[in-house]
């Protein structure tokens, strides 16, 4: 029989507002190789925040019980066309209690166990189908909360590892680096020896990571964070960069400093060094233009980071072993740090979405769908 179940929805509708409310579903039987996850908890990552709140002007908007209605730019309503009366479920990932399963006898094997899983849409919900594909047994000892964010973060911080490796580099630098997905990246780092530079934003920042044992942690609002990165890149050979910000002159100021530690003490060349460089922007925490001097030099690659190509460039081999050792270490070197536990119609109070909205650092929050 279908599962009943609750979920939220986000529409963008044609007079300039977007409504997103709590609602009844229904969930369908699985089909042969799924399972039915009565979801325990589910995270808000950066990557769902444009489905769910979408271009809203939160600030602006209508608050219910369980519902808001928001303004929507005009230019935005422009941008997002295809958008408009299509319902949006967001979510890509959860942990929960298997109630249901196909006929596949490995389906059948998961039937009543805890999983975590990453169906790609649809775990801010109290149930979702999820492919056998995109779930795991966990043990009784995990934390739910760990598991349910076991794939997005940890996959990706995996991810930037194997493909520093991938294109023969030996070290890296990463920004946004006190972020959850920052924090587990050193974590990585420390247990395979990759040596690693940490730029933040903030002095706090900085005491928090050198407080947890990681060196070379630099904050870039600091006078002296080009001198000292230089000399980090050098004493490193981090010359593998993943930016979270995307926008403004971070990305540059990562290959400019490359190619200066590069450089040092090197023949003059008008095209600079021969040391190649490699900056992946896998974030927009600035929307703005990126900027990029003439002082990096010839000899460099600026290009775009998603999970899922990794993934699909990787094969299903090599994805499920990285999925073994998360769930290995779901809680010390893969755990999360959740600042708002939140039911599902807490996500649509105001000061909470406004919180979630903002992406800031640190503030993650996560859906208890029970609660």
């Amino acid at each position: 029989m279908p599962t009943p179940a609750r979920q939220i929805v986000s529409t963008l509708n044609d007079n300039a507002t977007i409504t997103i409310e709590v609602g009844d579903a229904t969930v369908a039987d699985p089909g042969p190789k799924q399972v039915t996850v009565a979801l325990e908890a589910a995270p808000i990552n950066p990557s769902d925040i444009a489905g769910l709140y979408g271009p809203a002007d939160l600030a602006n908007g209508d608050y219910s019980p369980g519902r808001i209605v928001a303004p929507v730019p005009e230019a935005a309503m422009k941008a997002q066309a295809g958008r408009i009366g299509v319902p949006t479920v967001t979510g890509i990932e959860g942990a929960g209690t298997v109630i249901a399963t196909g006929d596949d006898p490995a389906a059948k094997a998961l039937m009543g166990k805890r999983v975590a899983c990453w169906p790609g849409a649809g775990t801010h919900a109290s149930h979702v189908n999820v492919p056998l594909a995109a779930c795991i047994a966990i043990p009784d000892s995990a934390s739910i909360e760990n598991s349910s964010a076991s794939f997005v973060n940890p996959m990706t911080a995996l991810g930037f590892t194997g493909t520093m490796q991938r294109q023969g580099y030996e070290a890296l630098v990463h920004t946004a680096a006190a972020s959850n997905l920052g924090q587990m990246l050193n974590r990585i780092c420390m247990e395979d020896n990759i040596p690693s530079v940490s730029v933040v934003r903030k002095p706090e920042q900085v005491a928090l990571l050198t407080d947890q044992g990681f060196t070379r942690v630099l904050d870039s609002s600091e006078v002296g964070f080009d001198a000292a990165l230089i000399d980090a890149i050098e004493e490193t050979r981090a010359y593998c960069g993943f930016d979270a910000i995307g926008g403004g002159d971070m990305a540059g100021r990562l290959l400019a400093a490359m190619e200066r530690a590069a450089t040092r003490n090197a023949e003059f060349s008008r095209y600079g060094s021969a040391q190649r460089k490699h900056v992946h922007i896998y974030g927009r925490l600035d929307l703005s233009p990126t900027v990029l001097p003439p002082s990096i030099g010839f000899s460099w690659d600026l290009s775009a980071w998603l999970l899922f190509p990794y993934l699909q460039e990787v094969g299903p081999e090599v994805s499920r072993a990285m999925s073994e050792r998360v769930i290995a270490g779901i809680d010390t070197t893969f755990a999360s740090h959740f600042s708002q536990r939140l039911s599902m119609e807490g996500v649509l109070e105001k000061d909470a979405a406004l919180v979630i909205n903002a992406r800031r650092t640190g503030e993650k929050a996560l859906i208890l769908p029970a609660g």
